[in-house]
């Protein structure tokens, strides 16, 4: 096995929702990552939604509570993970518009956000690793989540990652950075924009010759992998930390 220095004393996993109770294996993948990096993890019971949905439909008293739960459960750990840049991006930018006009919240909520790394972000960025020592015997594309992307600025951190995954052949797709129109309550609110958008997203994945398509949010993989299995595409779908942890 690789050895890999150790930097860091611990680290906390802050799970996002779906992963929780959809996809465990995302966060069971992470903690594999982690104790191959000889990095002990703990992962605090307590967590709940960060509040993003509420925040984005508007419910600003609903977001709040659920942020505030956040703050509190994690305001002690010195470093934060999460499988999610969705979840990262509104720990780290939206909080504080949360609690502009509360001082001692928004003091509080900054340093929980300067803590705050999304999971491909920390290992490059933070540590400095690229090569996991992973292996992965298949061809494999990427799709770029929105807010990874547009409001964390993580594009190749990921790549990084993946090009150092011994037997994976990586394929760029063709608007890679485009929504797959999930969006959260958008999918919901606009179906029929969103299923024309994540039937664009499908049709250049196909395009690659994939037989694998990888993200860092699974919200997004949920969305695609739901349209490729109605349609009976044969292609895998999985979460970046489930082909490193390999």
């Amino acid at each position: 096995m690789k050895s890999f220095p150790n930097p860091v004393k611990r680290v906390t996993l802050f799970i996002q929702c779906i992963v929780d109770g959809i996809y465990p294996e995302v966060a069971e993948s992470m903690v594999r990552i982690f104790d191959r990096l000889n990095i002990p993890g703990d992962y605090p019971a307590g967590q709940t939604c960060r509040g993003q949905p509420a925040f984005n439909a508007g419910y600003r008293t609903a977001a709040k509570q659920a942020a505030k739960h956040t703050i509190n459960v994690f305001e002690k750990s010195p470093l934060i993970v999460c499988p999610s840049g969705s979840c990262v991006a509104m720990v780290r930018h939206h909080l504080a518009e949360l609690f502009a006009d509360e001082p001692a919240w928004l003091a509080r909520a900054t340093a929980v956000a300067n803590r705050t790394f999304e999971l491909t972000e920390f290992l490059v960025d933070v540590l400095k690793v690229t090569d996991l020592g992973a292996s992965y015997d298949g061809r494999v594309t990427y799709h770029d989540s929105c807010h990874l992307l547009r409001t964390l600025g993580v594009r190749s951190q990921p790549r990084e990652l993946l090009s150092n995954i011994r037997g994976l052949e990586f394929v760029e797709m063709t608007d890679s950075d485009r929504c797959c129109g999930f969006g959260g309550t958008f999918s919901v609110k606009y179906p029929e924009i969103s299923t024309a958008m994540v039937a664009e997203k499908v049709k250049n994945i196909l395009a690659t010759g994939a037989d694998t398509v990888v993200g860092c949010d699974m919200a997004c993989l949920m969305n695609i992998e739901g349209y490729l299995s109605r349609h009976n595409h044969p292609v895998r779908v999985k979460h970046i930390a489930q082909l490193l942890a390999l």
